[in-house]
């Protein structure tokens, strides 16, 4: 039970051991998403502690990205991150199928376009040069997560005609090289930082202007190691997160 006694005798402080209650009862269930969980009145009521532990339980759920606090309606559960190893290659679609997540997409461009600055250095392209650009709104669960950007070298699709928005609509753009021009993603290379949405961005993710976000810059590369991709990807922080296991260990 998440409102058993805590232990005064624990080396651990009160606003932790709340905390770490509040916590397991998100993971099992009893409070899900869209939940309030208890006031800090509650709290002190609860557990006899005092406002500023509980405050500071809440604002520790807050940081991990348990829960958002909003004034007048005190603290709601968020949906559960989705969890990236930032060292595997997946296509979204094959992404949330493995988590159990139904995947989706919103094209709201796709076509031929000349290769910007960033673009056209990332693929080792002129400038003049045309590629075909897509961009797709990515949804799990019919709920908006990100937003991929998309340009590939024409030469990568040979003598086959690119996508259209109806099938990127539907599909992994990834299955679509793979079965029409054979080509299959080697190997990529990723830089992420973070930002905050604005404008156009931050209503297409359907969060507020400000809200943080997560944004990876991607060329994937073929066997060859030939350029086949750039990619800008935008996703919600509140929903998705990356991670990253090392075996390297400094010497002490």
């Amino acid at each position: 039970m998440w409102n058993k006694r805590l232990q005064e005798s624990s080396p651990l402080p009160l606003w932790f051991q709340v905390a770490d209650r509040l916590r397991a009862a998100i993971a099992d269930g009893t409070f899900v998403a869209g939940d309030a969980l208890p006031s800090e009145s509650q709290l002190n009521q609860t557990f006899g502690i005092s406002r500023t532990t509980a405050k500071t339980a809440l604002d520790s759920l807050k940081q991990e990205g348990l829960i958002v606090r909003k004034s007048g309606k005190g603290s709601i559960v968020l949906e559960p991150r989705i969890e990236q190893p930032a060292v595997e290659m997946y296509s979204f679609s094959d992404d949330m199928l493995r988590r159990g997540l139904h995947p989706s997409y919103k094209t709201r461009f796709v076509g031929r376009c000349k290769a910007t600055v960033e673009v056209g250095d990332a693929l080792g392209i002129q400038l003049t040069s045309r590629v075909y650009h897509s961009r797709r709104i990515l949804k799990a669960d019919n709920q908006p997560i990100g937003l991929a950007q998309s340009w590939v070298p024409l030469s990568v699709f040979g003598d086959a005609l690119p996508p259209t928005a109806a099938y990127l609509n539907r599909h992994s753009f990834y299955r679509w090289l793979n079965e029409r021009c054979g080509v299959v993603i080697a190997s990529a290379r990723e830089t992420i930082e973070a930002a905050l949405a604005e404008g156009e961005l931050a209503a297409e993710l359907g969060v507020p202007p400000g809200a943080a976000i997560l944004v990876v810059r991607r060329r994937s590369n073929a066997a060859d190691g030939s350029p086949v991709e750039y990619a800008v990807l935008h996703f919600r922080a509140d929903r998705y997160r990356l991670h990253l296991e090392t075996g390297i260990f400094a010497k002490r």
